[in-house]
This record gives structure tokens, sequence and C-alpha cells, in this order.
């Protein structure tokens, strides 16, 4: 087994560089050809597909670049789990195997925050993560409108008149 090479890794094949017998050296005269043959044959599957084979062709690389979402499929799921189990390795991710341990999992990649550049360094709003008690959303509430805000009714007040216009239309 040798270790993807970024230029395989790049281009979606990291799993044949996992399923290489060859001695792990970067650089080698296997790994350049490799990489070059690859390079060419993603080339030559960017250009429109013309046959069945060009269509299949197409087909297999996505399920070699993405294993992960094709473990369902019917033919080829068996590998594609082998293939997402050994990049998993590599990834220094074991799959759980417990209920605990997937439930675990779960929990932690629910408390992640998600990352996003915009969210992170373009808004830098002091009022993004504070919650505004009542009095306060209504004093904004005044400044925006330009007014004391009107009476609203309750929840139960809406929910009333809305059952009320349902059995209007009824009749």
């Amino acid at each position: 087994m040798s270790l993807p090479r970024s230029a395989m890794n790049m281009m979606g094949f990291s799993v044949c560089c996992l399923c290489c017998d060859e001695p792990d050296v970067s650089g080698s005269d296997r790994c350049r050809k490799c990489i070059k043959s690859h390079s060419r044959t993603r080339e030559r599957l960017s250009k429109q597909a013309v046959s069945k084979a060009d269509r299949l062709s197409r087909e297999l690389v996505t399920m070699l670049s993405d294993p992960v979402s094709h473990i369902d499929d019917s033919v080829h799921g068996k590998l594609m789990i082998h293939y997402a189990t050994l990049i998993d390795k590599h990834q220094g991710t074991a799959p759980a195997s417990t209920a605990e341990e997937m439930f675990e999992v779960f929990e932690k990649q629910k408390s992640k925050s998600e990352k996003s550049l915009i969210r992170d360094v373009a808004n830098q709003n002091p009022w993004q993560n504070v919650e505004l008690d009542a009095e306060q959303r209504e004093e904004m509430l005044a400044k925006l409108s330009g007014g004391t805000p009107t009476n609203v009714a309750s929840w139960d007040e809406l929910l009333a008149q809305v059952e009320d216009f349902l059995e209007e239309g009824k009749e």
C-alpha cells in the first residue's frame, strides 16, 4: 500500500494509491506513469460521451472518487465499502462499530459549527449570537418602524382568530 499522491488525490483517485503494491516512494517511475495515465483518462472523460463505454467509464470514475456515496450500489457496493474503509483508515477515522459509538459520532458532528468564510469574516455583527428579551425586541421594532409598535395579540388570540376565519369559510 502506498500513501496517496497529491495529484492522484486531486483527481479523486486516492483509492488507487491505497491499493497499489508498489513501495511507497514518492516520485517513482510507476507513480509518474499512473499519474500521467489517470490524468489522460480524466481528460478523455471530460469530453462528450459518445458510447456506452464512455458513460460506464464516467460512472466508475465517479464511484472511485466518492465511494461512500455509492455503497448502496447493487453491483459495486461491497467494493465501494472496501474503498471507503481504506480511505477512512488512511485519514485516521474508523467507522463506528457500536450504537454508542455511532451516537457519539452524530453528537460530535451536530456540535461542530459549520465554517463559512463569509459568515466568519464578513459578518462581524455584535448582535449575531445575542438573544434579545421581549422589551429589547419591542424597542428595536419601534426604532426600525419609526414609531411605537401597535398592540399585537397573543398567540392564543391569533390562533382563535384563524379558527374563526376557517369556520366562516366552511359555512
